[in-house]
């Protein structure tokens, strides 16, 4: 699932409707909701733009069609929550004997201040960066071998917190901790053979063939907040693609 761009001007030429769409969604791009924060009503959202309740819906629902809020019977209207944490393993899985899939585990090796490589400050310019090393996996197997990097300035102090704050998914403590959502992904696979310390930290021998994917992420204005490379045996990788009906 991807997030379009919503770093947009509101152009007051389109109809009310869907300048109130741009509206909201320049809000929620500022973090003025949070994930589980409900947003306000319709009959609220009338009420301060002066805009009708019909108008109000159609501008939410909108947003709902375009993937980014998500409406809770009984309990309103949200943020909607991807779950791109767990993405990576469409082209790494591994299954138990019995067939059936299971939940990957995930173990921080390294968190720390360190300076950046030159694809990340591509990205981000010359700024402070924590870099997080990650080992990922099914039933015991390493499957990743993950080089996550984030700039401080928006994860300030994320290198020192408590492993047990941290779990195994980093996207809901970015938005929990950091108030960063992640709205978008891209990932671009190639492949690559696996170097001493790469072999090390997957259990493979020394120039075993590697399916490497990398990932950056965005937040809902648009910007990017992460850039990960991701490592695992070619022997695991899996790609499918399905073109036309059926």
């Amino acid at each position: 699932m991807e997030y379009p761009h919503y770093a947009r001007a509101v152009d007051d030429r389109l109809p009310a409707y869907l300048q109130l769409r741009d509206r909201l969604a320049g809000q929620i791009a500022a973090g003025t909701w949070r994930v589980d924060e409900a947003l306000p009503s319709e009959n609220v959202l009338a009420q301060q733009t002066g805009l009708s309740v019909g108008t109000v819906r159609r501008a939410m629902q909108a947003l709902v069609d375009e993937g980014l809020l998500e409406r809770r019977r009984g309990s309103g209207t949200f943020l909607k929550k991807p779950a791109f944490d767990a993405s990576l393993f469409r082209f790494f899985s591994v299954q138990l004997p019995d067939g059936q899939g299971t939940i990957p585990s995930s173990r921080l090796t390294s968190r720390q201040i360190a300076p950046a490589p030159e694809p990340f400050r591509a990205l981000f310019g010359d700024v402070e960066a924590i870099h997080i090393e990650r080992l990922r996996g099914v039933s015991g197997q390493v499957l990743l071998a993950e080089d996550i990097w984030i700039p401080s300035s928006r994860f300030a102090g994320f290198e020192s917190m408590p492993e047990a704050e941290i779990g195994p998914l980093l996207y809901p403590v970015y938005m929990s901790r950091f108030g960063v959502l992640v709205a978008r992904i891209v990932d671009d696979v190639s492949f690559s053979t696996a170097d001493g310390k790469m072999a090390e930290r997957l259990g493979l021998p020394q120039g075993a063939p590697l399916a490497v994917v990398e990932r950056i992420a965005y937040a809902p204005d648009g910007m990017p907040v992460e850039w990960r490379v991701a490592c695992g045996s070619a022997t695991w990788f899996r790609y499918r693609s399905r073109i036309g009906p059926g």
